[in-house]
């Protein structure tokens, strides 16, 4: 799966001579939580909802009403934006988007093709492609197997569900120590030969589940 399968398209942008009061309604109106900034229709930065809280006085300042007005009305969003954000191409994969976005601690990342300005991705859609990927969605039944790292294992799982006649929606693989952990969705709850058939080859199912439709 690719960031622009995933990325957000419906693109809403502020320029960099945006008010920041402008651009915080704006966000409300739009229910979203940050702004590409543009000049001359080129990516020049980015705004969140927290960079412009950070400019906003406290409850303590001992400003006026109307000298904190006049402040807010005079702050632009060039002062307060991440100037020349982390970006990442449209076609790179959705997993290279979430190791930038977790090694950074950012929450989004403006998508770029050719230099040009087409999307956003988020981190919701990054939660949304997980969920799709993992077959989350659908019905039947989720199991736990820990087995030996070496070759050929999805392919003796795939004989066995192909044996028993049921399909497989995903495969997950993780290594909390010395030892595979894999996660196998599969179409069906009749799933106990199947589970036994896993055993037989000297894997251990650990967890098994059983899902409905919309889970």
């Amino acid at each position: 799966m690719f960031v622009n399968q995933i990325m957000s398209k419906n693109l809403v942008t502020v320029t960099v001579d945006t008010g920041i009061l402008e651009a915080a309604n704006l966000m409300r109106e739009k229910n979203i939580r940050r702004l590409p900034v543009m000049e001359d229709g080129r990516l020049v930065g980015i705004v969140t909802e927290m960079d412009i809280l950070k400019v906003q006085p406290s409850q303590a300042t001992t400003l006026s009403v109307f000298e904190v007005n006049y402040l807010l009305a005079k702050t632009k969003v060039k002062d307060v934006m991440t100037k020349d954000p982390l970006t990442i191409p449209a076609d790179a994969p959705i997993e290279e988007a979430a190791l930038i976005m977790r090694e950074h601690e950012v929450g989004a990342l403006p998508v770029l093709d050719g230099g040009k300005l087409v999307g956003i991705i988020t981190e919701s859609n990054i939660f949304d492609a997980f969920i799709d990927l993992m077959g989350l969605k659908r019905p039947g039944s989720r199991l736990t197997i820990e087995v030996k790292d070496r070759p050929g294992i999805l392919a003796e799982i795939g004989e066995i569900t192909e044996k028993r006649g049921v399909n497989v929606s995903s495969f997950a693989a993780y290594y909390p120590t010395d030892t595979t952990v894999l996660v196998v969705r599969i179409d069906g709850t009749e799933i106990d030969q199947i589970v036994s058939d896993i055993e037989k080859l000297g894997h251990k199912v650990t967890h098994v589940a059983s899902y409905g439709p919309g889970r």
